[in-house]
């Protein structure tokens, strides 16, 4: 079963990352693979929010959706991500995925975790290269975007 971890740090706010991580609408705009993102639904659930989020990934002429819960955590500065059960899947059969942003010096640890299996070993074969490097740029895509936001530095 695939898995990825990462921490990266950057030179901005918890704060701010956080919010450009829990921003999902705007995922097509930088994230490898992601064409299209829509929230189906979005849930108070105490202090943290629920967000129901159908994505389109596709490379070549391959597109496939899946729908995941994420569950967004202002107050502990997380971000967790799941396939949701019993929806249509995608390329998925399990699917999750972590942040948390840590105060470090003039910025923040960013840790990144996402743990998946792909439905069939077919599709394994297919494109299981083309997801690991895409994951493993995630991070990356998300320090892109801050600076791009932020500015150079925070």
């Amino acid at each position: 079963m695939p898995s990825f971890r990462t921490v990266r740090r950057v030179p901005f706010s918890p704060r701010q990352m956080f919010d450009l991580v829990a921003d999902v609408e705007k995922y097509p705009q930088f994230l490898p693979l992601c064409e299209e993102l829509r929230v189906k639904s979005r849930a108070p659930d105490g202090t943290r929010e629920i967000v129901i989020a159908q994505m389109t990934v596709g490379y070549m002429a391959l597109r496939e959706s899946f729908t995941s819960r994420v569950v967004l955590d202002p107050a502990g500065l997380l971000v967790k991500a799941a396939a949701l059960p019993g929806t249509a899947s995608g390329p998925f059969s399990r699917l999750h995925n972590h942040w948390a942003f840590v105060a470090a010096g003039d910025g923040c640890n960013v840790d990144f975790t996402i743990d998946y299996e792909l439905k069939s070993f077919t599709l394994q074969m297919l494109v299981g290269g083309l997801f690991d490097r895409a994951f493993r740029k995630y991070a990356e895509a998300f320090e892109a975007r801050a600076h791009a936001i932020y500015g150079a530095t925070a």
